[in-house]
């Protein structure tokens, strides 16, 4: 056991685990929300008026726990642009245009990608080890979240008009998470994750406004006719799913990587499938089941230091 895989294994370090679950299980019911504002909003709007939620939610966590924002450096404020354009405006932009040609199943089917494109590009760029229970825990995670989608959907494959261009936007949504990934280590050490979470949510949010502005998207007509399901959905992606989750993943990074963090993301597609149950009586099938039992075991085989602790108890 390496000094590295020693130290994640300890107690103290065991909660990473739970909160990177807990965060990708929120994830997991953004693509439902979404898909109830692309109905009556514009995406680019929809994505504006997320994201401003998610900044005053950070601005309001940071003033109660009285941590003034800091003020970056010229490198940082680069490295910042950078996250809040890939991670939150080109990510909105791909996410809420592609609701519109493809349903939430399909375009969680491809965000299942995540944890391969993660970690193929860490060992690219970033010589990050990939070891044979990394390579195998991905590929475990993907076929068990491809298993959980297509037998909730089996006609998600076959796809409508536009459909092709629906896809092309969501694997948009994986490359600009990939980036957002894997381009935060230096910050996160530096500033913290809830610093950097801030800051680029800020600024990728200044970035939706004035495109949304530039191009006459903004109406107060449209957000004046918002229902009550939809205002859920919105402070349930601006709150919990960003601003919150935001955190958590980038605090995961910093603790125990990006390929490891990003294996969690398997997670969505089971919880979708476990909320439609419990909440919507939607049928459970033995496809499902087996689908969520390989996520589990290719997220466990992913971390290995993980399954250590585990034979220890936790």
């Amino acid at each position: 056991m390496t000094i590295c895989e020693q130290s994640l294994s300890k107690p103290s370090d065991r909660p990473v685990y739970l909160k990177l679950a807990a965060v990708t299980m929120v994830w997991g019911g953004t693509f439902v929300a979404g898909r109830y504002l692309a109905v009556g909003l514009s995406p680019l709007l929809a994505a504006s008026l997320r994201f401003l939620l998610a900044s005053v939610a950070l601005l309001l966590f940071i003033r109660m726990a009285r941590t003034p924002l800091v003020r970056p450096s010229p490198r940082q404020w680069l490295q910042l642009l950078l996250l809040g354009f890939f991670g939150i405006f080109f990510y909105n932009l791909c996410f809420f245009y592609g609701l519109h040609y493809i349903s939430a199943s399909r375009a969680s089917l491809i965000v299942a990608l995540n944890p391969a494109v993660i970690g193929l590009a860490s060992w690219l760029l970033f010589k990050e080890r990939l070891n044979r229970a990394k390579v195998a825990g991905i590929a475990i995670c993907m076929t068990g979240a491809s298993m959980v989608i297509v037998s909730r959907d089996p006609q998600l494959l076959a796809g409508g008009a536009g459909a092709w261009l629906g896809d092309l936007l969501i694997f948009g949504c994986v490359l600009g998470w990939g980036v957002y990934s894997l381009f935060s280590k230096e910050l996160n050490h530096s500033l913290g994750p809830v610093q950097t979470v801030t800051w680029s949510i800020l600024l990728g949010t200044g970035m939706l406004w004035v495109t949304c502005i530039a191009r006459g998207e903004v109406s107060v007509a449209a957000i004046a006719q918002l229902g009550a399901q939809q205002w859920l959905s919105l402070l349930y992606l601006g709150v919990l799913g960003s601003a919150l989750a935001y955190i958590g993943y980038y605090d995961g990074i910093r603790k125990i990587g990006a390929t490891r963090s990003g294996v969690f993301i398997a997670l969505n597609p089971l919880t979708a499938v476990i909320l439609g149950a419990l909440l919507l009586d939607e049928p459970l099938t033995l496809a499902m089941c087996l689908g969520g039992g390989l996520i589990l075991a290719g997220i466990f085989l992913c971390n290995k230091p993980l399954a250590r602790a585990w034979k220890k108890g936790i």
